[in-house]
C-alpha cells in the first residue's frame, strides 16, 4: 500500500532549547557576573586612552620621574644631591604621593565604570539582553580593581626597588653621618674616634668643651665654639683627648636606641604591609566611588566629593578634635585607614613618622582602635555597594 504525504501540511516548527528560553542552563539571570562580563567590562575601560594615560602618569610617572631626577643628580653631583633612595625617600613617596593620589585615581576610576553606561547611552542596550543588572554592577569591580591595582603596584615596586638599591651607605643622625646597622660596642667605638661629631652633633644636655670647635650658629660662643645646654652656660675647660673619647662613648651609649631606629632602606616586611595598605587604599576609593557615580548616574559631581573628601575632609576630621562630633569624625573612612598604616611610614597628612619600630604618625589621629577602624572600611565598602547596586537595578531603562 503507497502512502501519499501532504505536501502542503507545515513542518513542525523545533522546539527552542532550554538555553534558548531562559531555562537552567541560562546564565543571562544570574547574579554572579561570568569571566566575558567581566573581560568586557575591562576593555571598556582600557579602551578609554585619556584616562589611562592619566592613571599611569600619576601612579607611575610621578615616582618615575621624581626617582629618575634624583639618580642623575647623584651620578653628575654626588657631593651635591645625596642618593636616590633610602628609608626617608619611601616615607615620602609613600606617604606623600601614592597613598593620597592613589585614592582619588582610583576614585576616578570608579566613578567612571559607576557612570560610564549612562552617559554613553549604553545602559538601554545592556537591559535588553536580559542580564542581570546586579551582575552588570558587581563585573565592574574586579574589572576595575585590575587596572588600578596593577598600576599603583608598579608604581610601589619602581619606589621599592630604588629605595633599596640606591640608598645611602651612610645614614644621617643629628647631622652626623654614622655607619648604619652598628652594634653598640661598634657604635661606642666609632664615637669613640669622632669625638667631634658626637659633641657637635649628638643630643646631649651639656656645655661643648671649649677645644671642640664647631662652628658658629645659634647659641655659638666665641671661636666657634657652640654651647649645648641651659640658657647662659658657658664652654668648659679644654679636656684631654682621653677625657674627650670617654665622655662621647658615654654620649653614644646614651643616645644608641635612637640611632637604633634609623634605617637606610625599608626592611621586606614593611614594604609587603606598606604594599598591602596602598592597595587597601585604593580598593576604598574605587569602591566608594563606584557606588556614588552609580548612585548619581554621573561622573564630574563624584568625582569632585571625592577629592574633597581626601584632599580637605579628611585631613581636618583627622587632628581636629570636636567634642560633639568625635564618633561622626571615627567614621571617616580616609580617618580609619590612616589608623592601619604600618609602623614606621610618616604621617599621611603631614608630619614625621616614628621610625621602623614606631609609629608616631598615627598618634596625631583621633583616637581610634584598630577594630573599629577595620568595622568603618567594612562598612564603608558595603553601604556603598549596596546603595550603586540598588540604584542600578532600579534605575529606568
Amino acid at each position: 500500500m503507497t502512502t501519499i504525504s501532504d505536501v502542503g501540511a507545515s513542518t513542525p516548527a523545533p522546539v527552542p532549547s532550554a538555553a534558548a528560553v531562559g531555562g537552567p542552563n541560562d546564565r543571562r539571570g544570574s547574579w554572579i557576573p561570568t569571566w566575558s562580563m567581566i573581560t568586557t567590562r575591562f576593555m571598556e575601560l582600557r579602551r578609554r586612552r585619556g584616562l589611562m594615560i592619566a592613571l599611569m602618569l600619576v601612579t607611575i610617572g610621578i615616582p618615575f620621574v621624581f626617582l629618575l631626577v634624583r639618580l642623575l643628580l647623584h651620578a653628575f653631583a654626588p657631593h651635591s644631591y645625596g642618593p636616590a633612595g633610602g628609608y626617608d625617600i619611601f616615607q615620602g613617596l609613600v606617604a606623600g604621593v601614592l597613598y593620597v593620589f592613589g585614592f582619588i585615581m582610583a576614585a576616578t576610576l570608579g566613578c567612571t565604570a559607576g557612570s560610564i553606561d549612562l552617559t554613553e547611552g549604553m545602559f538601554r542596550h545592556l537591559v535588553v539582553t536580559g542580564r542581570s543588572r546586579l551582575a552588570l554592577y558587581l563585573a565592574r569591580i574586579p574589572a576595575g580593581f585590575a587596572i588600578i591595582g596593577s598600576l599603583i603596584a608598579a608604581g610601589f615596586a619602581i619606589v621599592c626597588l630604588v629605595c633599596v638599591f640606591a640608598a645611602p651607605t651612610t645614614i644621617n643622625y643629628d647631622g652626623a653621618n654614622v655607619p648604619a646597622g652598628l652594634s653598640l660596642s661598634a657604635f661606642e667605638t666609632w664615637a669613640g674616634s669622632h669625638v667631634n661629631e658626637v659633641f657637635c652633633d649628638f643630643p646631649y644636655n651639656g656645655p661643648t668643651p671649649a677645644n671642640i670647635p664647631c662652628g658658629n650658629g645659634p647659641g655659638g660662643g666665641p671661636g666657634g665654639v657652640v654651647v649645648k645646654g641651659p640658657p647662659g652656660s658657658v664652654a668648659p675647660a679644654p679636656q684631654t683627648a682621653a677625657q674627650l673619647k670617654t665622655q662621647a662613648i658615654q654620649f653614644a651609649r646614651q643616645d644608641y636606641s635612637d640611632y637604633n631606629k634609623i634605617f637606610l632602606y625599608p626592611s621586606t616586611s614593611l614594604m609587603v604591609k606598606t604594599g598591602l595598605w596602598i592597595e587597601l587604599e585604593a580598593l576604598v576609593g574605587f569602591m566608594v566611588g563606584l557606588g556614588l557615580a552609580s548612585l548619581i548616574g554621573q561622573r564630574t559631581v563624584a568625582v569632585i566629593l571625592m577629592i574633597v573628601l581626601e584632599i580637605v575632609l579628611t585631613p581636618i576630621f583627622s587632628r581636629a578634635h570636636i567634642p560633639h562630633l568625635i564618633n561622626l569624625q571615627r567614621g571617616v573612612v580616609g580617618l580609619a585607614v590612616a589608623h592601619l598604616q604600618p609602623a614606621g611610614l610618616g604621617f599621611v597628612f603631614g608630619g614625621g613618622g616614628g621610625g621602623p619600630n614606631g609609629n608616631q604618625g598615627t598618634m596625631r589621629l583621633i583616637p581610634e582602635t584598630h577594630t573599629v577602624a577595620v568595622c568603618v572600611i567594612v562598612g564603608w565598602l558595603v553601604v556603598w555597594s549596596v546603595l550603586g547596586a540598588w540604584r542600578m537595578m532600579t534605575r529606568d531603562a
